[in-house]
């Protein structure tokens, strides 16, 4: 019974996500076709407010706080609202092309210029919405704890489903890893993978306030990288930096030509590098699919109704398949972007020990 219900919640978000990208769906192209890239980057991409539906020709949408510095020094505040369906207000307007198309622009001297941006976007909604969403877990499986007494010792429900992935993130993955000093380094692993988690999961909700694409922006996956650099490298021992500067090779790969530092020393770029990318394109790469798949119920109705009645039952089965390889796939890179960083670590606190303290 449990696994019917949890089959007919996952075909009705598949059902439910197909009716969004149809309500957000442009007009078919004078060939009868539709514009599926449009359709994909318009999901994965930000905007600056929050599309929901369409009712008829009524467009649902959240809007958003718009925060700008003109060129001229002037701060302007106002919902994004103000600038829906190529509207222009105070000087600022969404440019439709060119090297700032989506973004909002002024027409300074007749020159399109860009003003100083800190709009709240829908990436960045989501991001503080999810980061509270976070927060307010942790802190309420702390406050259970807090109350803990002898009679409820062991937890149960919710609170026990996150000692279980804390205990495995902690016990068999940090530590691991890691190595003797894993408690200096247990919360930060802690909270990126939580972090990664619960944004890849509320990613595959297609109703709102789900369905941003957060871990698939790669400004997102940028500054959690550059978290892992900066711990891997400020808290590196001297032997993980002797390692890189003069490592035990042969002299004459070495020196007069230091060919091994320099390949050693892009390493440490490398490394971040990797996990930015691999997090980015697979999360990107999931809600691309999903959507493609979706894209199908539109692209086949020009066939006539047969093919298209096929095609949607297609579409709807493999966009199940998806969702749920995707809930899977947010499990996963979570889990892989943390055991990576806390291996990374744990090499840079490599030390050297005697053969007698090896033996003991």
């Amino acid at each position: 019974m449990t696994k019917l219900r949890c089959i007919l919640v996952f075909v009705c978000l598949a059902v439910f996500g197909a009716k969004g990208v149809a309500a957000a769906a442009p007009e078919a192209e004078p060939g009868g076709g539709v514009d599926v890239k449009e359709i994909v980057f318009g999901h994965i991409g930000d905007s600056y407010e929050w599309h929901i539906t369409d009712i008829g020709e009524k467009h649902i949408t959240v809007p958003l706080p718009v925060i700008l510095r003109s060129k001229t020094g002037r701060w302007d505040f106002f919902m994004s609202s103000r600038l829906s369906h190529g509207a222009e207000y105070d000087g600022f307007y969404i440019a439709e092309d060119g090297p700032y198309a989506g973004k909002i622009v002024e027409r300074i001297n007749g020159q399109q210029m860009r003003p100083l941006d800190l709009s709240i976007t829908k990436t960045v909604f989501a991001l503080l919405l999810n980061s509270l969403i976070l927060v307010v877990i942790v802190l309420g499986v702390a406050r259970w704890y807090k109350r803990r007494t002898v009679e409820n010792a062991a937890p149960g429900g919710f609170v026990g489903a996150m000692e279980m992935f804390v205990m495995t993130i902690h016990d068999d993955l940090i530590k691991s890893c890691v190595g003797r000093d894993y408690a200096r380094f247990a919360p930060y692993l802690l909270t990126v993978f939580f972090f990664i988690f619960i944004n890849n999961v509320m990613g595959l909700i297609p109703i709102f306030p789900g369905g941003a694409n957060v871990t698939g922006n790669i400004a997102v996956t940028l500054v959690l990288a550059v978290c892992t650099f900066l711990a891997v490298n400020l808290f590196g021992t001297r032997e993980y930096w002797r390692e890189i500067f003069w490592p035990e090779v042969p002299v004459w790969l070495k020196c007069p030509v230091p060919m091994m530092p320099a390949i050693e020393l892009v390493g440490i770029f490398t490394k971040p590098f990797a996990l930015m990318i691999r997090l980015f394109a697979n999360m990107m790469a999931g809600h691309s699919v999903i959507l493609s798949l979706t894209c199908l119920v539109f692209v086949t109705v020009s066939m006539g109704p047969a093919v298209n009645a096929s095609m949607s039952v297609v579409s709807v089965l493999f966009c199940i398949f998806m969702n749920l390889l995707e809930l899977l796939v947010a499990f996963i890179q979570a889990y892989v972007f943390t055991m990576l960083s806390a291996v990374f670590i744990g090499l840079a606190r490599v030390r050297h020990h005697s053969a007698e303290e090896a033996e003991i």
